[in-house]
């Protein structure tokens, strides 16, 4: 078998909204997986229109079109009896291996989606459910409250500014990783013993498992992590410092680095006897960067880069988004996907690591589906609905 062809039998049925269950999924069909997306089919999922309009089309605004590529996407109702069995059906006759969901746990029972009814059905389920705080809390959770309630705000910004959020929906996208990485292991687990799993994954603590440094510190010595702007609280010169014509991020993990740094023209004039050891420049970090920066803007950006990257001292622009996508090493691993319907093309964020299964498709993704845009083939020629029987379910809102 070959690499992109590992994942090709792995079905997943996912009852997704938002982002966190969708990225995750998103990730997996990136894998080569078969990812189908179920939704109410009246209230769908609220993503589907946030950002904007561009296809002149509703529910496939652009934020919902960024991490749901090579999915199918079914509408049923679980709350009602034809929907309950249409679900069971779908179970079984896709032989689905993993169902997940992020709905509330309170939501578990009342749709017939917890892992002890659905493992009734399939006993070799691997049943995922995403929540804010566990499957025995209710409490509605967004990106935002996880980086306010879990530090990450308390860590950001500088130290006598209001906190801030991060750029990037941290908590929901860390908890997909967490997520991805505990199905991969049931997955092993059920081709070693058969058995299938049922796999919690709490988005606040999967937030706090961020926290490594702060927590040990903070608990065991009790030494207080709070936000510091662009300085790091253990290494020093870390920082961002203007330069002729923008600004410079430079990091100096070590004392050797430091001693590089030193060499460079104009920066010998940093060199003191209490900055040899990278505890002495921690102590005086406010003076050392007022210093930093005073030679620092004698250079052009790219001339302190070349500087600092032939003493191999660790240098960077602050990019925007743009020169990011044209830094080679990632322009070569955009995805696209173009709309058969509109001929729009769509570019995406590179994965993790460009899987086989990507390789394989010359990085060209399928089009986000539309809401309920495979109805007909799963219910029809899948599961062997009638059209007459698929018309009173839509008709009856089962569908």
């Amino acid at each position: 078998m070959e690499d992109h062809e590992i994942f090709k039998d792995i079905t997943i049925l996912s009852l997704e909204q938002a982002t966190v269950l969708p990225y995750l999924t998103y990730r997996l069909a990136l894998e080569g997986a078969r990812v189908i997306r179920m939704e109410h089919p009246v209230y769908g999922d609220p993503n589907r229109r946030v950002g904007e309009n561009r296809l002149n089309e509703d529910r496939m605004y652009t934020y919902f079109l960024a991490i749901n590529c090579q999915k199918e996407a079914i509408t049923l109702d679980l709350g009602t009896p034809e929907g309950l069995e249409i679900f069971k059906k779908l179970l079984i006759e896709l032989k689905v291996d993993v169902f997940a969901t992020n709905q509330l746990p309170r939501n578990y029972k009342k749709l017939g989606i917890d892992y002890e009814m659905v493992k009734a059905i399939k006993p070799d389920i691997i049943w995922v459910g995403l929540t804010g705080f566990g499957p025995e809390s209710n409490e509605a959770a967004y990106d935002p409250i996880l980086q306010a309630r879990g530090g990450l705000m308390e860590l950001t910004g500088d130290k006598n500014s209001s906190p801030y959020v991060l750029g990037v929906p941290l908590p929901d996208m860390g908890a997909s990783e967490h997520g991805y990485g505990q199905i991969m292991k049931a997955l092993f687990k059920r081709a070693s013993t058969g058995e299938g799993s049922r796999i919690d994954v709490s988005m606040f603590q999967s937030t706090v498992s961020w926290l490594t440094v702060a927590i040990t510190q903070t608990k065991s010595f009790n030494k207080a992590i709070t936000r510091r702007g662009n300085t790091h609280e253990f290494f020093a010169p870390v920082s961002v410092y203007k330069t002729k014509d923008g600004y410079a991020y430079i990091a100096v993990g070590n004392d050797i680095q430091w001693e590089r740094m030193l060499k460079i023209s104009g920066f010998e004039t940093l060199e003191k006897q209490e900055y040899t050891r990278n505890e002495g420049r921690i102590k005086d970090v406010d003076n050392l960067n007022i210093a930093i920066e005073k030679v620092t803007i004698k250079y052009s950006t790219e001339e302190l880069i070349s500087l600092f990257t032939s003493a191999t001292i660790p240098i960077s622009k602050v990019n925007t988004i743009s020169e990011v996508i044209e830094d080679p090493h990632i322009n070569r691993e955009i995805l696209s996907s173009t709309d058969k319907k509109t001929g729009t093309t769509i570019y995406l964020a590179p994965p993790p690591v460009t899987t086989s299964f990507v390789k394989s498709l010359h990085k060209q993704l399928v089009f986000p589906p539309r809401f309920g845009e495979h109805n007909e083939s799963i219910y029809a020629q899948e599961l062997g609905y009638s059209k007459v029987q698929l018309d009173e379910y839509k008709n009856k809102g089962v569908i």
